[in-house]
């Protein structure tokens, strides 16, 4: 169960199984908008609020995401 706001870690996880060559445009535009909002809505709960499995999701997608940012920077 996720909290309000908040994407479910299944969801996240199908957005990041399927790579972006295989997405329709608005599909990746789609999955950028809602990790964007699911970080902010992350940023925004108090630490205490969140469960083991949404604070172990935040921080494991969270460096998965400042990753993939740090190498899309390298690659063009």
């Amino acid at each position: 169960m996720s909290s309000e706001g908040r994407q479910s870690v299944g969801d996240k996880i199908s957005d990041a199984v399927k790579p972006d060559s295989q997405k329709s445009t608005p599909e990746e535009f789609g999955d950028k908008i809602k990790s964007n909002a699911d970080s902010a809505a992350g940023k925004l709960q108090p630490e205490e609020d969140k469960g083991f499995v949404q604070k172990a999701s935040d921080a494991v997608f969270g460096y998965i995401t400042y990753y993939t940012w740090l190498a899309s920077c390298f690659n063009d």
